[in-house]
């Protein structure tokens, strides 16, 4: 169970726009980083654990060429090997500052191309993959060299440390389509698998111990196997398109988030028996009357989480209640969903007016 902690207030307020939220912790100092962005900047704060805000910077996007001023579409810390970078990305190009936002090191200007096409420049999905930056840009992935992958805009990246191995899926896009592109990477970035969609969006993805968990427009979570593409378990998540995934790596835990209000934190597992995926619902939570946008996990046993709306001016935070043991565990007493099966939401086919308070069961149907 989570409980509501004290709020962090914005100078501003957040945009609609998926992802629209990111989120640092540095144990050492005793503080979490969050990032939001508004229209042509981002707001930026430091807060203390109970959630006093101790220091805030805007920054704004380069202006590049252009008459009007550029807009902001995604902010996320990048941790590398040897150092944490802040990166913006925007219709104009793509920003890189020391992880506090006081200093650029790197600006790259996006290219318009041919100004007759009718056709949206703009880069959107940040992501870390050892000493390399992943980042979208229109329907292509820029790294180290340019990878063409997808024919529709890229709208998300997730990575995993591979650990040395060869053959091993690290990186995973997701596109305007739904497709997702399953890639090694390296000082050449190789494509493994496509895994087709169907005409739905995938606003966000993750990956984690070799499984992909990706958020679809129809408000279905979907759990591929990495190397193979292969099926494993369809969640029907949310009664409205799915706008923020995120992970906590040390247990497993998956937290979605959708414009339905609802925020939902999942165990995933494999059995020990035959390696399937395994799904447990251990949390949800009504936002009420609130579009939302951004939900993170504010450390990496997912004992705590954060959420942003549309026009919201704070960050809604919400901390474990459960013991230790407790959190490792997950809660037993909701449906486990193996290979060939779905959990369907009685969240997912509501429809307006949006609803005020959270579920209390799930059903579980073979496919």
């Amino acid at each position: 169970m989570f409980r509501r902690e004290r709020s962090i207030p914005l100078r501003g307020s957040a945009a609609a726009l998926c992802n629209n939220l990111s989120v640092l912790q540095l144990p050492v100092r005793n503080l979490t980083h969050f990032g939001v962005v508004h229209g042509p900047s981002a707001q930026l704060l430091s807060a203390a654990p109970e959630g006093v805000p101790l220091a805030q910077r805007q920054l704004q996007a380069k202006e590049g060429a252009g008459v009007s001023p550029p807009l902001i579409t995604q902010v996320h810390w990048c941790v590398l090997p040897f150092r944490v970078l802040l990166v913006l990305t925007s219709h104009r190009g793509i920003q890189m500052y020391e992880s506090d936002g006081s200093v650029m090191v790197y600006w790259h200007a996006l290219d318009a191309g041919d100004a007759s096409l009718v056709q949206a420049v703009f880069a959107r999905g940040i992501a870390a993959s050892g000493h390399f930056i992943c980042v979208a840009k229109g329907p292509n992935i820029v790294l180290s060299e340019e990878l063409a992958g997808h024919q529709t805009p890229v709208t998300d990246i997730a990575t995993e440390p591979a650990q040395g191995q060869d053959c091993v899926a690290d990186v995973v896009t997701a596109d305007d389509s739904g497709l997702l592109c399953v890639w090694r990477s390296g000082p050449k970035f190789k494509l493994l698998t496509r895994i087709p969609g169907f005409g739905v969006p995938c606003p966000s993805v993750q990956l984690w111990q070799g499984t992909i968990a990706a958020g679809y427009g129809n408000g279905q979570v979907r759990l591929y196997e990495a190397s193979t593409g292969t099926l494993h378990v369809q969640i029907d998540a949310h009664a409205r398109a799915i706008c923020a995934l995120d992970l906590a790596p040390e247990v497993g835990k998956l937290l979605s988030a959708a414009e339905d209000t609802f925020v939902h934190i999942w165990k995933l597992s494999r059995s020990p028996e035959g390696g399937y995926i395994e799904v447990e619902h251990c949390h949800g939570e009504c936002v009420p009357d609130t579009q939302v946008c951004g939900a993170r996990f504010c450390d990496p046993s997912g004992s705590s989480f954060a959420v942003t709306g549309y026009d919201l001016a704070e960050i809604l935070r919400f901390s474990s209640i459960l013991s230790p043991v407790q959190q490792r565990k997950g809660r037993p007493n909701w449906p486990t969903c193996y290979k060939q099966r779905r959990i369907q939401s009685p969240t997912a086919h509501r429809s307006s007016p949006l609803p005020t308070r959270s579920c209390c069961q799930h059903t579980v149907s073979h496919w």
